[in-house]
């Protein structure tokens, strides 16, 4: 029987299926529907997984690390830019390898529909020298995760899963298998590969570099790479994950006229595209993302002009692939087709009515005459929309915690009256040791922590910075007599101004935790917040 579910869905219950004990997640577009289809599990409920969301992605992914090496299957879950973040431990279980299988499943946004780069997560795979897989549809999703978890435990390394926002957000029927029992605890037999001092570390190093033919032959032999030759020789085409997909749609029923090399599993195998490289007159090579593969031919092949994709300019460099530029590039079709009618005028997106964070903005907005213009450094969160009109109060928006760094610098160069803006979520991810920076040296700048009690861009989930900022922010070492508490409404518009103003013209570090919950969370989720945050208090 086929299940019609997300491609997030499909892997998440693949995850299930595969015997997981874990899953450690920081929510980010494209990738939160995976960790809330585990959490809401019943299922999932009943064998005791692991589902809370974790601070930020760098702790997350510990915490699976953690896991596997109790002997235990885990899955750590993010978006692309999360996994920079990460990076630090990703790159060093690496070297130490796991135990228990561990799958990194990260969430690459194509197209930016809701991230600030297109930044494709196989570079990180191809740097820390550990197999990816890049699933062509739901059905791969799901099934995927059954040979991921199973790959790790026997190279012992983490395995990169990356799926991309088409795949993750679209639905198709899906054949579930029976599921496979979780590993008990059993720790590691040599303990020492996981403890990277440089004696050891060199020694794990070593055998990660030596492992690199072991996993060509891996994937020289993997069912996920898939090479079919055709009589006609004028074109080859390298299709990998999703991209796939787009070939197919162009291809229908000529399936044996093109000789296709599918691509599901990295590092790629050199046999299969040698053999599809000295077939061809020429290589199409259509990936989703940076042109890593065709970068590679390029190194393999001298002769390079043979091969066409991203770097030749015959697809382009920005945003997502689709079927008809796929169908252009490949010589499918010459004219360019037409495109959909504009039937409703787009237009940019906007805080939910209502919304606290609008009336925080209305604060800070009728002081700029008085501070100056260009003076707002902001940060990740659904509070970013202030950078557009009408609001145009933000000026700055880099990365998660930025706000504060940037504007500590910012003051640390001569800069008056900078002002940090940063959500409740986001201060806890990585905003937190930015304020102990300004606190060390006393940086005269306004840090506004806007706290909505969840991470509503993504959908709500429940921040761990809940009922716990004032005494995050004391244990810090930020001046009580300079960590106020305001409430954005409307009818304290006035009293809202004076706070921000008295505490701007504080010369040293000021802390302001505009405080009032999402106006989407339900009346029950609101009583629940104002029980958890009297509990602590």
């Amino acid at each position: 029987m086929k299940n019609l579910v997300l491609g997030n869905e499909a892997l998440a219950k693949g995850a299930i299926n595969a015997g997981l004990s874990g899953v450690y997640a920081y929510p980010g577009t494209p990738s939160t529907e995976i960790t809330e289809y585990i959490q809401k599990s019943k299922l999932a409920k009943e064998l005791g997984i692991h589902s809370t969301w974790s601070v930020n992605e760098k702790t997350a992914m510990e915490s699976a690390l953690g896991m596997s090496y109790a002997g235990k299957r885990a899955m750590v879950v993010m978006k692309h830019v999360g996994l920079n973040v990460a990076s630090d431990v990703f790159m060093n279980m690496a070297v130490s390898g796991i135990n228990g299988g561990l799958v990194v499943v990260v969430a690459d946004d194509p197209s930016m529909h809701s991230s600030q780069n297109e930044q494709d997560s196989r570079f990180y795979g191809k740097f820390a020298m550990v197999p990816i897989l890049e699933p062509t549809n739901q059905q791969d999703a799901y099934n995927f995760m059954h040979y991921a978890f199973d790959l790790s435990e026997e190279l012992k390394l983490p395995i990169l899963l990356r799926m991309v926002t088409r795949l993750s957000h679209s639905r198709a029927g899906v054949i579930f298998k029976e599921r496979r029992k979780q590993n008990g605890i059993q720790l590691p037999v040599n303990s020492k590969r996981f403890a990277l001092i440089p004696a050891y570390a060199k020694e794990q190093y070593k055998k990660l570099v030596n492992k690199k033919s072991e996993l060509i032959i891996n994937s020289e032999q993997s069912n996920l790479n898939k090479l079919t030759l055709s009589e006609d020789k004028t074109l080859g085409i390298i299709a990998c994950g999703i991209a796939y997909n787009y070939v197919m749609e162009n291809i229908g029923d000529n399936k044996s006229f093109y000789s296709i090399l599918k691509i599901s599993q990295y590092p790629l195998p050199k046999e299969k595209v040698k053999a599809l490289y000295q077939h061809c007159d020429e290589i199409l090579v259509v990936e989703e993302g940076y042109p890593i593969v065709e970068e590679i031919l390029h190194n393999y092949f001298d002769e390079n002009d043979k091969i066409k994709g991203k770097l030749s300019g015959d697809l382009p460099m920005t945003g997502e692939l689709n079927p008809n530029i796929v169908g252009k590039a490949s010589g499918f079709f010459q004219d360019k087709p037409k495109g959909i009618p504009e039937i409703v005028v787009g237009r940019p997106p906007q805080l939910c009515e209502g919304c606290g964070h609008t009336d925080l903005f209305k604060a800070i907005n009728a002081l700029i005459p008085e501070i100056g213009n260009k003076k707002v450094f902001g940060d990740i969160g659904c509070y970013a929309l202030g950078a557009l009109a009408p609001l145009n109060t933000i000026n700055t928006l880099i990365d998660m915690g930025a706000s504060i760094t940037m504007a500590k610098g910012a003051a640390d160069a001569g800069l008056d009256n900078a002002i940090a803006i940063i959500g409740d979520s986001t201060f806890t991810h990585s905003g937190m040791t930015g304020l102990l920076d300004a606190v060390y040296e006393n940086t005269p700048i306004t840090v506004i922590i806007s706290d909505n009690s969840a991470i509503a861009m993504t959908g709500a989930q429940d921040s761990s910075a809940l009922g716990r900022l004032k005494n995050i922010c004391l244990g810090i070492g930020v001046d009580p007599k300079h960590l106020i508490m305001m409430t954005p409404l409307k009818k304290n518009h006035d009293k809202n101004v004076d706070i921000i103003r008295n505490e701007l013209d504080h010369k040293g570090v000021s802390v302001i935790i505009s405080q009032r919950p999402c106006v989407r969370l339900s009346r029950e989720k609101k009583e629940e917040i104002k029980q958890k945050i009297a509990a602590l208090n």
